[in-house]
């Protein structure tokens, strides 16, 4: 199985990519320090040819692009290519902690993670425009961070997975593995799923 990985280097994408590799899978990197812009269709379309799955672990921070302007580029570059499954790494902000009360819309939600946040809202509603590619967006708890690898993790839809305490929490280990068995099940085509303990 190849698994294109966008954003391989960062503390998240790192992450997947040693989980995938673990796992005996051929992880390619597409970087821009091996000449990928994620941002050009015609550049992922040419990095991309015959993988079976396609990562984005793609962070908006501190960069001239937002995550819609990479979402677009990834959609029609895979069209290009003929590659059909995309695993996306995106936010919590979006997730429910009430019906109709976003994480994002809470008291306690930082000011200054708003910015990227709201670009990974406008992300996820790209993707749910896409029908003809098999998309999944996946949400971590609201805190990940680098850990133990436990090998648990419990899947959701669009409520923040919280514990028995009410924290949200993953490491970033247990979210590789989440992301790794969802392109090895092909399984919540189309739909956004949580990942927790």
């Amino acid at each position: 199985m190849k698994i294109v990985l966008f954003g391989a280097t960062g503390m998240i994408g790192s992450r997947i990519a040693r989980e995938l590799e673990r796992r005996g899978r051929d992880v390619v990197a597409a970087t821009r320090s091996t000449g990928v812009d994620a941002t050009d269709p015609v550049s992922v379309a040419a990095a991309v040819p015959g993988a079976d799955a396609v990562v984005s672990a793609i962070s908006a921070r501190g960069v001239e692009y937002t995550l819609a302007d990479v979402g677009r580029s990834l959609v029609q570059g895979l069209r290009r290519a003929g590659v059909r499954r995309l695993l996306v790494v995106g936010g919590a902000a979006s997730l429910e902690v009430a019906p109709g009360l976003r994480l994002i819309d809470t008291p306690d939600f930082k000011e200054e993670w708003k910015a990227e946040a709201l670009q990974g809202i406008e992300a996820l509603e790209l993707y749910r425009g896409v029908d003809d590619l098999d998309w999944t967006f996946v949400s971590p708890a609201a805190f990940i961070h680098p850990g133990e690898r436990t090998g648990r993790y419990r899947l959701g839809g669009d409520h923040l997975l919280v514990d028995e305490n009410g924290n949200s929490e993953i490491s970033a280990e247990d979210y590789a593995i989440a992301i790794a068995d969802l392109i090895e099940q092909d399984t919540h085509a189309r739909e956004r799923v949580g990942v927790g303990w």
